[in-house]
């Protein structure tokens, strides 16, 4: 009996936080217009808690209240809710394939155009933009990096990197296929460094939602293996049909895992390789 009685206790606490991660997800969107609704529940719940540790509170409530009264509160949670921020080239076997998969798609275009959805912050833009250098394409290829709000937006337009992390990631600039010093394509001072004014120019950062907006060009290769992890099902699906929207004909597309037979604008695809979430748009 005591058993059962902990365990229906248990199932009505968590019951709560589920109400309460609602309610929060609902005032976050009907006061400042972000829309986390569709995400997926385990890891937006232990990013929340996360915070709630951080900021040394002890209920979802209390951070809604927080939200809703408190300066800051709100750009807390937008900020959690954010794909993480990752180093330079920190997955290498993933950014060999992007090397060749955007390689063969864009050297016959002569002005593409890649979309970098939601990325890991401004790390994954430079090192695409690295990348893209390399395969000799970068000079004629504009990148479109969109962030999910104005906060962020700030952020990646005005960020450095520490000047440490370019030793440290020059053994994963190397397994990608890099095979120069990743040193020489930023300035450094005051021990931090950004990529160079020449490659940063190509990039346009910009506010967008794959939550709520359109389709706002065509694209020769989209890439989001970051974002995607975080939606639910229902919204995986649109963003799926967003980015079939959104890839010319021929143009690549790069996810975070492969497609489900069902997964929206599967038929129009073949895949890359033998594995992974890589895919060229054939109809």
């Amino acid at each position: 009996m005591g058993e059962l009685s902990a365990w229906s206790g248990f199932a009505a606490a968590q019951a709560t936080e589920e109400l309460e991660i609602e309610l929060l997800l609902e005032a976050v969107y009907q006061r400042f217009g972000f829309d986390f609704r569709g995400y997926a529940r385990p890891r937006l719940r232990e990013r929340l808690l996360a915070l709630l540790q951080a900021r040394g509170l002890a209920t979802i409530s209390s951070l809604q209240e927080r939200v809703l009264h408190e300066a800051g509160a709100a750009q807390d949670v937008l900020r959690v809710l954010a794909v993480p921020q990752a180093p330079l080239f920190d997955l290498p076997e993933d950014t060999r394939r992007l090397r060749a998969a955007l390689g063969d798609s864009l050297r016959p275009t002569a002005l593409p155009k890649v979309w970098l959805a939601e990325p890991a912050g401004v790390a994954e833009a430079w090192t695409l933009a690295i990348l893209l250098a390399e395969e000799k394409l970068y000079g004629r290829t504009e990148v479109f990096a969109t962030v999910a709000s104005d906060e962020l937006l700030f952020e990646v337009r005005n960020a450095s990197l520490p000047v440490a992390q370019l030793t440290q990631s020059q053994p994963q600039y190397e397994a990608s296929g890099g095979n120069g010093r990743l040193a020489d394509y930023f300035e450094v001072s005051n021990g931090e460094a950004r990529l160079l004014p020449r490659l940063r120019e190509r990039i346009t950062w910009a506010q967008y939602s794959l939550v709520t907006d359109a389709s706002f060009q065509e694209f020769h290769g989209i890439v989001c293996r970051r974002a995607l992890p975080d939606f639910g099902p229902v919204l995986r699906q649109r963003v799926l049909r967003l980015f079939r929207d959104s890839l010319s004909l021929f143009g690549v597309l790069g996810l975070d895992r492969e497609l489900a037979p069902a997964d929206a604008g599967m038929a129009d695809y073949v895949p890359l390789f033998e594995d992974g979430g890589w895919y060229k748009r054939v109809r």
